[in-house]
């Protein structure tokens, strides 16, 4: 479609759009979230065949506007809770959701990378993960409890400790994305060759299974949550790399923004993840088998669900009630 029949076709829309927002009466937050949408649909059309029309920065400032009042009108209609892990942050994720993808990708080409290391060099194990934890879980193996060393302390200490660490180490994940996004990139490349590096030793002493059994009770929260983390970084380095139509300081203000979102998100998560690892993973070989495996699957399908599929179902809602 020309330029011309574009505008030609939506002036109108745009123009009511404006009367709208600018109308000082209270309007159902269904009703604007749709707007919101409808204007967001037409930004993205034109940034991607009319990127140097004047059309994409008055796009940008309705969506902008429009943004403001549907989120300002939600929080004071619904609880806020609800509204910030249910609403906003699915859309988020919808609308960054090539960078979490981003995430993943890098995640498994490493985490490959890790196993063929460690596969192919007996001293990789040792390099990557120091030779005082292969020597004391060499140890734990021969006496019959692989993961003994998750046993150590008490439970409350251990949760708090954990979820402590976890917590510090997504901080710097996040964060690190203000490095151009190279330094989260670099921590994401490191965890993911450990996380490989370490079910690969597992795997070379016969004792996979065990470790699947007990660590990814909490790994599952805990890893996907860092995947989801970096994702953050990458946005905030996109932001300020490729700002479109935005000025720079403006795309960057957004990308920060729109990162800390998706960063808190993953709090619970980490929080859940360290209570596991103080509370449940130390009586993985005092439980039963089939229960293990049961809060596995459960953690992998309810963070499943909330980054990779309820952003489609949210997204969805919002356009087809247009």
């Amino acid at each position: 479609m020309r330029e011309v029949a574009f505008i030609k076709q939506n002036k109108e829309k745009w123009l009511e759009f404006e009367s709208i927002i600018s109308n000082k009466e209270k309007k159902n937050p269904d009703e604007l979230a749709d707007l919101h949408i409808k204007i967001m649909n037409d930004l993205a059309y034109a940034q991607s065949f009319y990127p140097k029309s004047k059309v994409v920065p008055y796009l940008n400032k309705l969506a902008k506007v429009s943004y403001s009042k549907v989120y300002h009108k939600k929080r004071v209609d619904q609880n806020p809770f609800i509204f910030f892990f249910f609403e906003q942050v699915p859309l988020l994720c919808y609308q960054c959701r090539k960078y979490i993808y981003l995430a993943f990708a890098v995640f498994f080409v490493f985490f490959f990378v890790g196993l063929l290391s460690t596969f192919n060099d007996e001293s990789f194990a040792r390099q990557i993960l120091g030779n005082e934890y292969i020597d004391t879980t060499l140890e734990n193996i021969e006496s019959g409890d692989t993961l003994a060393v998750y046993k150590g302390g008490s439970n409350w200490g251990s949760f708090i400790g954990i979820f402590t660490n976890n917590l510090w180490v997504g901080i710097r994940m996040f964060l690190s994305g203000l490095f151009f996004g190279i330094g989260t990139g670099l921590y994401i490349v490191y965890n993911s060759i450990m996380v490989a590096v370490f079910q690969a030793f597992f795997y070379q002493q016969n004792t996979l299974w065990d470790s699947v059994k007990g660590i990814w009770i909490h790994g599952t929260y805990e890893i996907f949550g860092m995947i989801i983390e970096s994702a953050a970084g990458y946005i905030i380095g996109a932001s300020f790399l490729f700002p479109g139509s935005l000025k720079r300081l403006e795309s960057f203000r957004i990308g920060l923004r729109n990162a800390f979102f998706i960063f808190l998100s993953t709090i619970p998560f980490t929080f859940i993840a360290g209570f596991l690892e103080g509370y449940v993973t130390r009586y993985y070989n005092t439980m039963p088998t089939f229960l293990c495996y049961v809060i596995i699957l459960f953690c992998f399908t309810t963070i499943s669900y909330y980054y990779l599929v309820l952003p489609y179902k949210v997204a969805k809602q919002k356009i087809t009630s247009r």
